[in-house]
């Protein structure tokens, strides 16, 4: 089971070996360590690792946090292979992918970043989901001006981003875990730069619109 681990710990040397010396003593593989923040003395990792499937993920939780000034953030699943570059791979794809560059772009998200799903719609339209979205998903709520992570009152956490020059919104959600971070809500906005830059892209959305 390949999961994704987001602790806060103490910026200091040692901390982020007593992390591992624990995760490693319940029997996960460390593949890869990402630093999201560090500040006032603390830093926010997101470290994902091989666990094996009978490992209970409360239980890690509880070990992390006997390491001193250790809080965990959230455990989720992740699809995201470590050691790999998915955006380019997803980008060269979508470059080829003719009017179908909006679609793939869309079912590619949840991949990226570790999400349940995501949708584009038109006002409160849905164009395009990905196939875990919810059947009856609406979007009631105004486009913000500029890509921007929210938690709805169902402990839902999405990154609601508008597309100007299409007149679309797009919505990536997460259930496990924890909210996305500003660092995950500026490598979506610079991903769709590149996406709305590309020839196929407005090709793609007429298409769509027209279904």
């Amino acid at each position: 089971m390949l999961l994704r681990v987001r602790v806060a710990l103490p910026d200091r040397p040692g901390s982020l070996a007593q992390v591992t010396k624990v995760l490693g003593a319940a029997g996960a593989d460390i593949t890869q360590v990402t630093v999201l923040d560090r500040g006032a003395g603390t830093a926010v990792d997101d470290i994902t690792i091989f666990c094996p499937e009978s490992t209970p993920r409360q239980a890690l939780v509880k070990s992390l946090e006997t390491v001193d000034g250790v809080a965990v953030e959230g455990i989720w699943t992740t699809r995201e292979a470590p050691g790999t570059y998915p955006e380019l791979e997803i980008l060269k794809y979508i470059t080829t992918a003719g009017d179908r560059a909006l679609t793939t772009l869309i079912d590619s998200l949840p991949v990226l970043f570790s999400a349940d799903w995501a949708a584009t719609a038109s006002g409160e339209r849905v164009i395009y989901a990905s196939w875990r979205a919810p059947k009856d998903l609406v979007v009631p709520w105004e486009t913000p001006s500029r890509p921007t992570a929210v938690t709805l009152e169902d402990d839902l956490h999405l990154i609601h981003a508008p597309l100007p020059p299409l007149a679309l919104s797009l919505l990536l959600a997460r259930s496990e875990g924890p909210a996305f971070h500003r660092i995950e809500v500026h490598r979506l906005t610079r991903i769709l730069e590149i996406f709305l830059s590309l020839p196929a892209t407005e090709r793609s959305v007429a298409r769509q619109l027209r279904k």
